[in-house]
């Protein structure tokens, strides 16, 4: 049997207003806070230990007292699953994301944007269930 990808760690500054804004962004809920560490995760899905097949990852928030300083080396692609992707786009603006120079080309198929700590995080342009 192979492992699944269950959760995600992110270091930063707030965890529970980093921990909000991604709740926002994927419907997600608070799952358990505990000293300086957040875990949010799908409120549809049960815990996945047992459970076969995919499990939305849980997002874990740990506060850390240094700061983000150079371009993630891993992030988090979304896909909007009700709306087109410049809906998608504006609607995550509106939530506290702005928009990151990664050097992009102006070609891309996806949207760079980075949430209120300066994560970036891509907003791809084919909705999926």
């Amino acid at each position: 049997m192979a492992s699944k990808f269950t959760e995600m760690a992110i270091d930063c500054a707030d965890p529970d207003a980093l921990a909000r804004f991604w709740c926002a962004v994927l419907g997600y809920e608070v799952q358990d806070e505990d000293d300086g560490i957040v875990v949010i995760g799908s409120p549809v899905v049960p815990e996945g230990k047992n459970q076969h097949g995919p499990v939305p990852p849980t997002l874990t928030f740990a506060h850390v007292p240094e700061g983000k300083t150079v371009k993630n080396r891993l992030h988090i692609d979304v896909n909007p699953t009700d709306r087109e992707q410049d809906e998608e786009v504006r609607r995550l603006l509106d939530l506290g994301a702005r928009r990151a120079d990664v050097g992009q080309t102006g070609d891309e198929s996806w949207v760079t944007l980075a949430d209120p700590e300066g994560n970036e995080f891509c907003v791809l342009a084919d909705r999926r269930p």
